[in-house]
């Protein structure tokens, strides 16, 4: 009975998600930027064609200079977060009523936007990269094995192939990652890099545009069918979310690795627990999670646990401790 009543409400989702073709369509050629006109990597590094190359890098890396350990480090953890993207395409094609057809050629909005999205995010790794690996700062070996091993290693956030899971997970990470990308920016220019602090804060601002669209995709799902989302919301919430890069140690050498990531960016500031709570509260808030009314039973009750659930948290990050030792890795 309960695997009938799980397909019934997946087939309903999908439909939902089908609604929402042209709506994301029109995401796409509003929200994204076209190639010719995206900002590109090479629009921040020294450019090697020049006489004055050499000149160029020994800048940057007098600048990189000053920058503490522990924020090259976060910095190296968000960059090999957004070098997986093989990954998130992939996944965002298998959820269910995303791309039918299973053809990447498909022109529906759904297929143009998860190949535009991951598009534009691509040039956030191939940027930290460069920038990294001009830096001295990292040990590059190590960086690639980890790149590496966690494209080899997958993703799994969780979602369970619904869409409506899926729309709020992405909802939920691209504010992290752009909370992420604007912190390590203020840090950055506090040690004095000031293009490196520039990076981070251009990154941001690509994450906050897809945050934007994710959520948009969320509040019409919320208007549509406002039990259905609410549900998802509340399943979504009560197994967490996990980061992209969670199993980037998995079957190597340092399987603690994410942890040792995680708690430096808690440590410096990054993206910590309080992040976590007010990341919950500004989503309760913007889809009117506490004002929704006509829920049936099982979505009321999910309405009930998600208005408490960001002062849940932020009572649980008031007591979490900041860790007095932190491991480094990937550093030269």
């Amino acid at each position: 009975m309960k695997t009938q009543t799980t397909n019934y409400e997946l087939e309903k989702n999908i439909e939902v998600i089908s609604q929402l073709d042209d709506f994301v369509g029109k995401t796409v050629d509003t929200v994204l930027v076209d190639p010719d006109d995206c900002w590109q990597p090479t629009d921040f590094l020294p450019d090697m064609s020049q006489p004055d190359a050499l000149d160029q890098v020994k800048l940057l890396q007098e600048r990189c200079a000053a920058i503490p350990d522990t924020v090259i480090t976060s910095l190296i953890g968000n960059m090999i977060t957004e070098e997986a993207l093989p990954s998130y395409q992939t996944y965002f094609n298998l959820l269910e009523g995303i791309n039918p057809e299973g053809n990447l050629l498909s022109p529906s909005g759904w297929v143009r936007w998860s190949k535009a999205w991951t598009a534009e995010e691509n040039r956030h790794g191939d940027l930290l990269n460069k920038y990294l690996y001009l830096s001295g700062r990292a040990d590059m070996k190590k960086v690639e094995q980890t790149i590496h091993r966690l494209i080899y290693n997958g993703f799994d956030p969780r979602s369970e192939q619904d869409p409506y899971q899926a729309i709020i997970y992405t909802s939920f990470q691209e504010r992290a990652t752009k909370v992420s990308h604007v912190n390590t920016g203020k840090l950055a220019d506090k040690a004095g890099d000031d293009v490196l602090s520039r990076i981070c804060k251009t990154i941001a601002g690509d994450e906050a545009r897809h945050e934007k669209a994710y959520k948009s995709f969320m509040s019409q799902i919320f208007d549509i069918d406002p039990s259905g989302a609410m549900i998802a919301f509340e399943t979504m919430m009560r197994k967490q979310i996990v980061m992209p890069a969670v199993l980037m140690g998995d079957g190597g050498s340092n399987p603690s690795l994410f942890n040792q990531f995680s708690a430096i960016t808690q440590k410096i500031g990054v993206y910590t627990g309080w992040d976590y709570a007010r990341i919950i509260d500004h989503l309760v808030k913007l889809w009117e999670v506490e004002s929704k009314t006509g829920l049936n039973d099982v979505a009321a009750k999910a309405q009930e646990y998600l208005s408490g659930l960001a002062s849940r948290y932020m009572r649980l990050a008031d007591r979490l401790k900041t860790p007095d030792e932190i491991s480094l890795a990937w550093l030269k």
